[in-house]
């Protein structure tokens, strides 16, 4: 069948937007769905009470919230572990993650009560991406060198923590953070998302630009290709502590809450 200019430049428009679907994802909405609960989940090199300053705000403005104790074995051990916690939730839920964790938003994503994705300097690889391919096209970041394994099991030395992944952080604190610091198996860095729950879920990003665990480009690069609302902190990898009232902020816009 012979296409008519009128056909070709419609044709031409939806292919278009398919495209910009494909490599976008799906743009934050202008009025995201009404949230009361929020999961969040941690990532290497700590657990789950690094999420204590943002979880005090998200309750004092009403939300439920949850960490999620990530056991950092596995990535489908980790995943479990989030959905698990999905599963108890009463209503809409926004899932936040923050470093490694965005691998399981990214994935446990798809959870029916999840209504938007919240990724702090975090991870957000497509489906079966090769992760670890990807960062490698940007400058690697300061804190890989300080990675260290006793057998399978890997952690940050004190120096490396404190210099390039809490950089911002009073020492004091820095140290206690890296007293709580929950090793990791060396097995969960070779798991790879199944799914990118980014591609249909509203999503929204902090970019950390003084970060020196994951590169602040790549989060940018990330942030762009899922279209998320973005933000930038001039913060360190852990904006979620140095910028408890952004972080939280950039939550309840996910959840629909300002100006509730």
């Amino acid at each position: 069948m012979m296409m008519t200019r009128r056909t070709f430049s419609a044709a031409l428009v939806a292919g278009a937007a398919a495209s910009l679907i494909t490599t976008r994802g799906m743009a934050a909405p202008a009025a995201p769905v009404k949230a009361r609960n929020v999961v969040l989940a941690h990532g290497l090199f700590a657990d789950g009470s690094c999420w204590t300053e943002v979880i005090a705000r998200l309750q004092a403005a009403g939300l439920n919230a949850t960490a999620v104790q990530n056991p950092l074995t596995t990535l489908p051990d980790a995943v479990a572990s989030v959905k698990r916690v999905l599963d108890r939730q009463d209503g809409a839920t926004v899932l936040v993650g923050h470093s490694f964790s965005g691998m399981l938003v990214t994935e446990a994503g798809l959870h029916p009560s999840v209504s938007a994705l919240v990724y702090v300097a975090a991870r957000a690889p497509d489906a079966g991406e090769d992760y670890t391919a990807l960062a490698k096209t940007f400058p690697t970041p300061p804190a890989s060198a300080g990675i260290v394994f006793d057998g399978d099991e890997g952690r940050l030395t004190e120096d490396a923590f404190l210099r390039d992944f809490a950089g911002d952080l009073p020492e004091a604190k820095a140290k206690v953070l890296y007293a709580v610091q929950e090793p990791f198996q060396k097995a969960l860095l070779a798991g790879r998302t199944t799914v990118a729950a980014w591609r249909s879920k509203p999503s929204w990003y902090a970019v950390s630009t003084e970060d020196r665990t994951i590169n602040p480009d790549l989060e940018r690069f990330m942030a762009k290709r899922m279209g998320a609302k973005t933000i930038e902190l001039k913060s360190s990898h852990l904006s979620l502590i140095s910028h408890p009232d952004e972080i939280a902020g950039l939550i309840l816009d996910a959840a629909g809450q300002h100006g509730a």
